[in-house]
C-alpha cells in the first residue's frame, strides 16, 4: 500500500497510468506523514523552482502548505510490529524495492 498527500483524483490517475495493483491511500494535509515525523515544508526557493517546472504541489495536494512527505517504507508484520523502516530526506534516495524481498 502507498500513502500519498495527493488529492484522490490525481492518485487515481497515477494508479491507472502505471497499472498499480496495490491500494493508494490519501493523506490529506500530510497528517499521517506528520505523525511519523516524515513531513517537511519545501523551502521557498524550491517552491519557485518547482513552479517554474510546472509542478503545482498546492493543486495536487489540495492546500497551499507546500508540505511534502519524505519517501519512506515500513514493513509491518502480521502481528502489527514494525519489522523494518527506511526513510531518507533526499527524495532521490528511495528505498530499494529489492530489499523488501529479503525482509519478507
Amino acid at each position: 500500500m502507498v500513502i500519498s498527500p495527493q488529492l484522490s483524483k490525481y492518485s487515481r490517475q497515477v494508479v491507472k497510468k502505471h497499472n498499480l495493483t496495490f491500494p493508494v491511500l490519501g493523506d490529506p494535509g500530510n497528517r499521517v506523514a506528520t505523525a511519523f515525523g516524515l513531513a517537511f515544508t519545501l523551502p521557498e526557493e524550491l517552491q519557485k523552482l518547482y513552479t517554474s517546472f510546472g509542478i503545482d504541489v498546492p493543486r495536487f495536494n489540495g492546500d497551499d502548505s507546500w508540505v511534502l512527505p519524505i519517501p519512506a517504507r515500513f514493513v509491518i508484520g502480521s502481528d502489527g510490529a514494525v519489522i523494518d523502516a527506511e526513510a531518507h530526506p533526499d527524495y532521490t534516495q528511495r528505498p530499494d524495492p529489492e530489499g523488501i524481498v529479503d525482509l519478507l
